[in-house]
């Protein structure tokens, strides 16, 4: 699993800035949505290119003999 990396950058002013790194497609909104509700309203959004990209699904077949 690739490490996901969340940064938040509180300014000055009181804005928080956040910054997530390792993931890929749309969980990254999941993955900030209750954090984002507990410390404020979202201003503004600027999605990374890995936002766009589809999530890799792996699967694994494993086949058993029981004698």
């Amino acid at each position: 699993m690739p490490q996901r990396i969340l940064r938040f950058r509180i300014r000055q002013d009181g804005v928080v800035e956040e910054s997530v790194d390792g993931v890929v497609g749309k969980s990254c909104n999941q993955l900030t949505e209750r954090i984002e509700a507990a410390i404020g309203s979202v201003e503004n959004r600027a999605l990374k290119a890995e936002a766009y990209l589809e999530e890799e699904v792996q699967s694994q077949s494993i086949s058993l003999e029981i004698s």
